[in-house]
């Protein structure tokens, strides 16, 4: 098992935004984290990448506790988190948002991912010496996902990683994060958009507030017509 999550609950003063929530992914695995707005999903994303302490419960990555391990100690062991709204630096270049990506590495293979990447996105290699303003949405969210590719990944968290994108660029955002997959990466997706998340999953998690209330395999949940109705919103 690569994550497991145990009874973690997350507050901010007198708001309890995580309650008791216990969830599992395995190696290679995509599993989804669905619900509505408010739910606590991406402050359990925050609290599993360390941005933010939980108040109780346990975090194991791989064979490691992590439940009080700063961030970029998370980030080394290969838990990286694409935070919502993308949160690049536009006054930066693209080049120098990814090197914010590989601010923790120090092995000699560093060059070969920048390529790796320049030859997988041509659209940020075209700009990679223009402020990172210029970029489009689409090629914003890319660079998100490029700058936490670069931190070599064992597990990448998303948050929202469609939010704001034309439709036929949220299906290249899924093409991606399929091709992500069978490269081996494993994957925790917290996305509105749950047909595409739970054709992209394997299995998912119900949030309201602040607690799972259901968890299963996804093609169960994507043909529950009365959890759509209740807790996600029509597909």
């Amino acid at each position: 098992m690569l994550l497991d999550v145990e009874e973690l609950h997350v507050r901010y003063g007198r708001t309890h935004a995580v309650r008791g929530v216990s969830l599992s992914l395995n190696e290679g695995e995509v599993v989804t984290v669905l619900g509505a707005n408010g739910a606590g999903k991406s402050s359990l994303l925050r609290a599993l990448a360390g941005v933010v302490r939980p108040a109780a419960g346990r975090i194991r990555f791989g064979k490691e506790e992590v439940t009080h391990a700063a961030a970029p100690d998370r980030v080394r062991r290969g838990l990286v988190l694409v935070p919502e709204g993308r949160q690049i630096l536009v006054s930066l270049t693209v080049h120098e948002n990814l090197q914010m990506g590989a601010y923790c590495r120090t092995d000699a293979d560093v060059g070969r991912d920048f390529a790796a990447i320049y030859d997988r996105f041509p659209n940020l290699a075209g700009r990679r010496d223009m402020p990172a303003s210029v970029l489009s949405g689409g090629e914003q969210q890319m660079l998100a996902i490029s700058r936490a590719l670069l931190a070599r990944p064992r597990l990448m968290m998303l948050d929202e990683p469609s939010l704001g994108l034309s439709p036929l660029l949220v299906a290249r955002l899924f093409d991606l994060i399929g091709a992500l997959n069978r490269d081996g990466l494993a994957i925790l997706l917290v996305e509105q958009n749950t047909g595409m998340a739970l054709r992209a999953a394997s299995r998912g998690y119900v949030m309201e507030l602040g607690r799972v209330v259901l968890d299963g395999p996804a093609d169960a949940l994507a043909d529950n017509d009365a959890l759509a109705a209740a807790y996600l919103g029509a597909h």
